[in-house]
């Protein structure tokens, strides 16, 4: 009679042990997804970082060579040229456009900005609306071209 019992409860010992596994699987997964997510936004926020510290650094160089003592952004006869990081970068395009890019940025000197310069003279007056367009980005080779597809972007752009 003993091994009667015995025999019947089987099935439900196994159900319970079976159960109670799923339930601690789930609970496993449950905290390895959270974790996996906490870690992809630490770089992500790192990245983000590094696109945005490139961005400033673009709109920053082409502020500082748009002074009037520079003749880097002028309607005839610049210098073609913008001085950067100690170093001259070439300027394409002419008047009333033009971009150039700064690389090697950040602190892995992964990071690059596209820049562009626009001055527009809308009413004909002596003043010049000047609008800056720095693209950064946390990858990206010495033409800022992509070199990773999960590359991230950030933009500034400044109008005087």
């Amino acid at each position: 009679m003993i091994i009667k019992k015995i025999k019947k409860n089987r099935g439900f010992v196994i159900l319970f042990a079976v159960t109670l596994s799923s339930i601690l699987l789930a609970i496993a997964l449950g905290v390895a997804n959270i974790a996996l997510k906490e870690i992809r936004f630490g770089t992500s926020a790192k990245d983000t970082n590094e696109a945005f510290f490139a961005a400033d650094t673009g709109a920053e160089c082409a502020l500082n060579n748009d002074k009037p003592s520079s003749n880097s952004f002028v309607q005839s006869g610049g210098s073609g040229t913008v001085q950067c990081l100690g170093g001259n970068i070439t300027l394409n395009g002419i008047f009333p456009s033009w971009n150039f890019v700064v690389s090697r940025l950040g602190n892995s000197e992964l990071g690059c900005a596209n820049v562009t310069v626009f001055k527009d003279n809308i009413t004909k007056a002596p003043s010049i609306i000047t609008t800056v367009t720095s693209k950064g980005y946390n990858i990206g080779d010495s033409g800022c071209l992509p070199s990773n597809p999960n590359r991230i972007e950030r933009e500034i752009r400044v109008s005087y």
